[in-house]
């Protein structure tokens, strides 16, 4: 068998959704013992974060995204990413607070790596995105569903390619260290692009467990 010819070379950042920024942010500090202050606004799809490193040993510059709708930005005409938009998403949201729901894979060409997932799994287009930050720009091309939805619960990754800078260049260190990430079952042709560094199998979509000021901490996808 010949090896893929493209490959997701890393996990670049966890998404974890929250009903509201604010609830995104006091869901940090209680579970990890920090605030995040960095991040802003993604005009594409009317959606604003907090972000923070949690790079380590296992995933090198990786990052932790918390996302919610931001309530003072235009519908974006489409649905959102993520799958942000799904009612029942949503109210368990607000009902049980902010949820791991996704991860995001660097890979080495998109448009290669969408051919490699093949219809069964199609991450969807290609689209450019940006965002504001205190040192600049940052720009990225991403994959997106014209749903909206995650696949297989969110197992299945969004491919992002970053444009000139990468968030974790201008994020200083925050204590928390992503050290491990379990995917559930996974389409075979995905299965076989995921980094080394990730194990697969199990019935829950996500596992993650990180190194934390406040212990370890293990969050579960909610599919």
């Amino acid at each position: 068998m010949e090896p893929p010819s493209v490959t997701v070379l890393a996990l670049d950042h966890i998404v974890v959704a929250a009903a509201t920024l604010a609830q995104g942010e006091a869901w940090c500090e209680t579970t990890f013992g920090f605030v995040p202050t960095a991040g802003g606004k993604h005009p594409l799809f009317g959606t604003h974060n907090r972000v923070f490193r949690a790079d380590g040993p296992a995933f090198p510059r990786a990052y932790f995204e918390i996302i919610a709708i931001d309530p003072g930005a235009p519908a974006p005409g489409r649905p959102r990413w993520f799958g942000l938009d799904a009612p029942e998403l949503q109210e368990r949201l607000r009902r049980d607070g902010p949820q791991l729901i996704h991860w995001v894979g660097r890979c080495n060409d998109l448009a290669a790596a969408r051919a490699e997932f093949g219809s069964e799994a199609d991450p969807g287009e290609l689209l450019a995105a940006e965002r504001m930050t205190p040192t600049g720009l940052l720009r990225w091309t991403i994959t997106v569903r014209p749903d909206g939805l995650r696949l297989a619960g969110g197992a299945v990754p969004t491919l992002i390619a970053w444009n000139g800078p990468h968030p974790v260049d201008g994020l200083p260190p925050s204590g928390i260290v992503f050290t491990s990430l379990r995917l559930g079952a996974l389409p075979g042709a995905v299965a076989e692009l995921v980094p080394a560094a990730v194990q697969t199998g199990g019935d829950i979509p996500l596992v993650l467990r990180l190194a934390t000021p406040e212990g370890p901490v293990e969050l579960r996808g909610v599919g």
